[in-house]
């Protein structure tokens, strides 16, 4: 139902590599023994490359399906930055001015600590750590934010609107340097008003409480309704009373949703086939109207398109980024099917009805009839907003529930992106530092890249996609609230545990042996337990969902 982030290390899509002409075999192995995955490293972060093969094969049409669809997604970058901070986009054009335009010597200490910083915000999307949620604190000083300010072009600093009365570096040292100034992007503790402790631009002036009992009475209103009320919107007070301003042509976001719509449409005129054509035309329209009903419409439509070589997630998605997991953040992921590493993932989900019928969760939450969960491994040839770059390596949507158990869904693994991820993991130490034994190193080395891959099928497949609601029983973000997002990532990998050791993966010919699942549960634990606490400071909380999940399950 949702992304599944990178273990171990932080990966982030930066290039697209793809040869122009074809290579033979030969030409081929040897590419990829010299391709270079690394491309830059800073404060915490490992940059990396990716590859996308077989682009070449792809018709004209296809290419420039692709194209239409890439640019419809990079029309959608401001909107997430936004999303995060009210701030973030003013803050982006003030680094990028001053790296621009900075008259000073830029060999000093100091202006490395800016460049870093500045590499750490467009990163993140933001002021905030893209993992643990807590504002990144420069390694500079306020006085030199003020020689960087001084010495670089005036007139291409953004408008300075609202804060006439403030120097520019006056208004910006709260904002960077203050940690108890929108100290956190998601404040998930429990006990708090997780909204007002927010730093998201998700609510203004509302409170928890308010925004729970606002969508409590909206959806006792219109019982029939199955939307995901809010996931497009912002909440806002105004005059004492609770409003929504929505995301769509005419509303907020206009002009960039224009934009979008602006390519969707040439994607329509190049589309693969009819049911492609219908699901994009369909996301234009809801880009349109602001209309729930037709973006549910979409996801019908989309679970549908099976047969086409590309495929696009674009719009308002993931909820992660809102405390009360409702609001959804914009994304794009434009890709291509592996034709040949679809058949592994395809094993899995031809046999998801027996994985639901072997479970171990009771009878009456079992599905009796699994329905529509196709499966593939994809190359990414673009990601924008809450996917990049950050990456999921896995995804399982569309994420209402009804629709997957009416209409079913689509599980997918990001191909490109776990073979640069494996690569980078064969080469880290880790394994030979924290490994409990020569047997679990050696295990963990011959066949953790295989047992990777298939706990992400399993997580996205029949992780996910397991399962139902009970009649009468809320959302998960109605009954569960700020814990939703990490028990659902938790139950799937739950589900992709409790099968890594069975036959059944050596019997459908994904797995060689069991000892592939032994390997899964190695790294596992090593993860959840130790290694993925490098990605934050000593002393901060895991805040991104998936990191809790993973402690969660390996405590």
């Amino acid at each position: 139902m949702k992304p599944t982030l990178l273990s171990l290390i932080i990966l982030s899509i930066m290039f697209i590599t793809s040869c122009n002409q074809p290579a033979t075999e030969t030409e081929t192995a040897a590419k990829k023994d010299t391709f270079e995955f690394k491309a830059d490293r800073f404060a915490d972060i490992q940059v990396l490359r990716y590859r996308v093969k077989g682009f070449d094969e792809l018709s004209l049409q296809q290419k420039q399906l692709a194209y239409y669809l890439c640019e419809a997604g990079l029309c959608g970058r401001d909107i997430f930055y936004d999303q995060k901070y009210r701030h973030n986009i003013f803050i982006r054009k003030c680094l990028e001015n001053i790296l621009e335009t900075y008259s000073g010597d830029k060999a000093t200490d100091d202006f490395k600590k800016f460049s870093d910083y500045a590499k750490r915000f467009f990163f993140a999307n933001g002021i905030h750590h893209h993992y643990s949620s807590a504002k990144m604190i420069p390694e500079f000083s306020p006085e030199y934010l003020q020689e960087l300010i001084s010495k670089s072009k005036t007139e291409n600093f953004p408008s300075t609107k609202g804060i006439t009365d403030k120097a520019l570096s006056d208004f910006l040292t709260p904002i960077l340097f203050d940690p108890e100034v929108d100290g956190k992007l998601v404040d998930l503790r429990s006990g708090i008003d997780n909204v007002k402790a927010s730093a998201n631009n998700f609510y203004e002036g509302v409170t928890q409480k308010e925004a729970e009992e606002f969508y409590k009475a909206m959806r006792k209103k219109n019982t029939a309704d199955k939307s995901s009320f809010g996931l497009n919107s912002k909440l806002v007070k105004e005059n004492g009373k609770l409003v929504e301003k929505t995301w769509k042509v005419g509303g907020m976001y206009s002009a960039a949703i224009e934009k979008i719509v602006y390519w969707l449409e040439k994607a329509v005129s190049v589309a693969e086939n009819d049911q492609q054509k219908k699901t994009l035309q369909l996301l234009v329209d809801y880009y349109k109207t602001g209309d729930l009903k037709k973006f549910d419409e979409h996801c019908i439509a989309w679970v549908g398109d099976t047969a086409s070589r590309l495929d696009a997630v674009n719009g308002f998605t993931e909820v992660y980024q809102d405390a009360m997991h409702t609001r959804g953040s914009f994304e794009s992921v434009v890709s291509m099917k592996d034709m040949e590493a679809t058949k592994r993932i395809a094993a899995i989900s031809k046999e998801a009805q027996w994985f639901e019928d072997n479970s171990s969760i009771m009878a009456e939450h079992k599905k009796k009839n699994v329905k529509g969960i196709s499966a593939k491994v994809i190359t990414v040839l673009g990601e924008v907003g809450d996917a990049a770059p950050a990456t999921p390596i896995g995804i399982n949507l569309p994420n209402a529930e009804w629709i997957r158990e009416t209409h079913g869904s689509k599980s997918v693994s990001l191909g490109n992106i776990v073979e640069a991820y494996n690569y980078m993991r064969s080469k880290s130490p880790v394994i030979d530092e924290f490994g409990s034994s020569d047997e679990v190193k050696a295990r963990i080395k011959k066949y953790g890249a295989l047992a990777s891959d298939l706990h992400t099928d399993m997580h996205e497949v029949i992780g996910h996609a397991s399962g139902q609601t009970n009649q009468g029983v809320g959302s998960t973000g109605e009954t569960l609230k700020n814990y939703a997002s990490t028990l659902e990532e938790a139950r799937a990998d739950l589900v992709a545990l409790y099968y890594a050791m069975d036959n059944k993966l050596v019997e459908i010919g994904v797995a060689p042996s069991t000892e592939v699942g032994m390997a899964e549960y190695d790294s596992y634990i090593l993860n959840g337990l130790m290694t993925q606490l490098y990605r934050i400071k000593p002393g901060d909380n895991l805040e991104e969902s998936h990191m809790r999940n993973r402690q969660l399950n390996a405590g």
